[in-house]
């Protein structure tokens, strides 16, 4: 696993009302992340996933994806449960190599915008148009699916793929900005009946939806999976050692 380190800071989340293709709910606010986190690189990919997964207690495939056979192109049909899994395991299996009080995780809603913007306050990454140069995006062609990871170039931080390729699972549940600005912010009940934020857009998205800011109508439910939906791993302190 990659991951590159993200330093603790404030910077404005959601879109400001003049940006093309925003949604509602995308309401400009200060956040503040009070601690660095490691975020990776890549997606996770289908070889990752299978490695980990593989003789898994709950019966899950470990080669749950529809364009399966590509080890470098990242695991996709993965539900936000399934990941949970996956998170389990390896943090046991990493146990012995993680700082007390650390643990692989998803990231939250807001660190994964931060880390997809790379300091920038523009629709993408790098700048406010977007082309099949740039990131793999729904264009109307029938054979889209997913690409290898780092097909494409990275943002300013090093991120790759932070613009489709998958839609990538948060540790968030749906919810409502706060405009008047929010520290270290993370919602989840742990409830059923919770729909969990995805980042990021996907090979089947239209452009709007791959924009930094994009976090869709409303989630989806923790047992949802598709071809779409995958997700990058975060490296975080949880507890205090």
């Amino acid at each position: 696993l990659e991951m590159i380190w993200v330093e603790p800071g404030t910077f404005t989340m959601g879109s400001p009302e003049s940006e093309s293709g925003r949604g509602s709910n995308e309401t400009e606010h200060n956040v503040t992340l009070t601690k660095g986190f490691y975020l990776g690189m890549y997606e996770v990919t289908q070889a990752q996933y299978e490695a980990l997964m593989t003789g898994n207690d709950e019966g899950l495939s470990p080669t749950p994806s529809q364009f399966n056979g590509y080890p470098n192109r990242p695991v996709e049909m993965v539900s936000w449960e399934d990941i949970q899994v996956f998170l389990s395991r390896l943090n046991k299996q990493g146990a012995g190599d993680i700082a007390a009080g650390w643990a692989y995780v998803l990231p939250t809603e807001a660190q994964s915008e931060n880390a997809c913007r790379a300091g920038t306050t523009t629709a993408y990454s790098w700048g406010n148009t977007i082309d099949i140069n740039k990131a793999n995006y729904h264009i109307g062609s029938p054979s889209s699916q997913t690409f290898e990871v780092g097909k494409f170039e990275p943002n300013t931080w090093g991120f790759f793929d932070m613009h489709g390729n998958v839609r990538e699972w948060t540790a968030d549940a749906w919810s409502t900005y706060t405009p008047s600005g929010e520290i270290d912010p993370y919602h989840l009940s742990i409830s059923e009946f919770d729909r969990i934020v995805t980042r990021g857009g996907s090979w089947g998205s239209g452009s709007p939806s791959l924009r930094s800011s994009y976090r869709g109508l409303s989630g989806f439910l923790p047992n949802f999976r598709n071809e779409t939906g995958g997700f990058r791993l975060a490296l975080r302190q949880i507890t205090e050692p």
